[in-house]
């Protein structure tokens, strides 16, 4: 039976992060083919406080420190991108301030508040009179909030950075399933697994938007049941509110189906978020892979001896 273990990460500009338990990596390719890397300690708050790691704490958990190490790493990877931008035009490479990064983080989880959360809700509002009818009128919004995600996607998959950023994403998932069937890390021996990863965030989003289908009707109802009545206003507030407890039964959802991939319910259940992959996972170069491969090796450090070769299996998300 595979050893079970965390490894996961996430694509950078124009590298990658891999995290395995103790520590993350993020290696990135530099304008002049070098390969620059940042590797830090990190100990989950739920391996220092068991009780975090119940069921749904849990999950909340996990988002948060996801965002937090993704934010570091995608700023260590602009700065890389920055610097070699300022070099190439001879001016003097200054990192962006902590305020800068702060306003741009707030305008973007602004915008995608708006367009994924206001916005579905403002639409079957003015547009159906269904605002007492819970069940109905959040099938309606989630068919508007994934359609609003899909079209999303598929626009910034069109952009020529974007595309290589979706490239290195696929370079990690084929790294990790590498990693997973005890195969030496090598690009050859990576090159044919598949780009599509069972574990990984965009699945888990998508599994957001079906779960929060279901969990916002139920808190419609509650609300209807115990005021008497709902309004824009009310759901945009309630939504964004009990947010985080969607979030953990959706991260629990994944855990589920990750864990039963051997069964066909376990496969059919996770199979939407394999097809949104198609879109967020692209065939990778050999020069990619290779940057995959560095982030996990330096993610293990001297540890990386005690786990090639043996096969794993993972139940979280990357």
């Amino acid at each position: 039976m595979a050893q079970k273990i965390l490894v996961g990460g996430q694509a950078v500009i124009e590298g990658v992060m891999m995290r395995v338990p103790g520590s993350y990596a993020t290696a990135v390719r530099k304008p002049d083919g070098q390969i620059e890397i940042e590797r830090r300690d990190f100990v989950s708050v739920t391996d220092r406080i068991p009780l975090l790691k119940k069921p749904f704490l849990r999950g909340l958990i996990a988002l948060f420190e996801s965002l937090k190490i993704g934010m570091g790493t995608l700023q260590f990877s602009a700065d890389i991108a920055i610097a070699a931008e300022d070099q190439a035009n001879g001016k003097e490479s200054k990192p962006v301030s902590k305020l800068g990064n702060a306003l741009m983080y707030v305008f973007a989880f602004g915008l995608a508040f708006l367009l994924f959360g206001v916005a579905p809700l403002f639409l079957t509002t003015k547009l159906l009179a269904i605002e007492r009818k819970a069940f109905a009128f959040n099938i309606v919004a989630g068919c508007w909030r994934i359609v609003f995600f899909l079209v999303y996607l598929w626009l910034i998959s069109l952009m020529k950075d974007v595309k290589r950023l979706f490239q290195y994403h696929g370079a990690e998932h084929k790294v990790v399933f590498a990693f997973e069937n005890g195969r030496e890390l090598t690009v050859e021996n990576t090159r044919d697994f598949r780009t599509f990863h069972p574990r990984c965030g965009t699945s888990f989003i998508f599994i957001i938007l079906l779960v929060s289908i279901l969990m916002y009707a139920v808190i419609d109802t509650a609300i209807i049941f115990a005021i008497g009545r709902i309004s824009l206003g009310i759901r945009i507030v309630f939504h964004l509110i009990l947010l985080p407890l969607v979030s953990g039964v959706g991260y629990e959802f994944l855990k589920l189906t990750a864990k039963h991939q051997d069964q066909k319910w376990g496969q059919w259940l996770s199979a939407p978020g394999l097809w949104l992959q198609r879109i967020t996972t692209q065939p990778p170069t050999d020069d990619q892979i290779e940057v995959a491969i560095e982030a996990l090796k330096a993610a293990f450090g001297d540890k990386f001896a005690e786990y090639a070769g043996k096969k794993f299996s993972a139940e979280a998300v990357d």
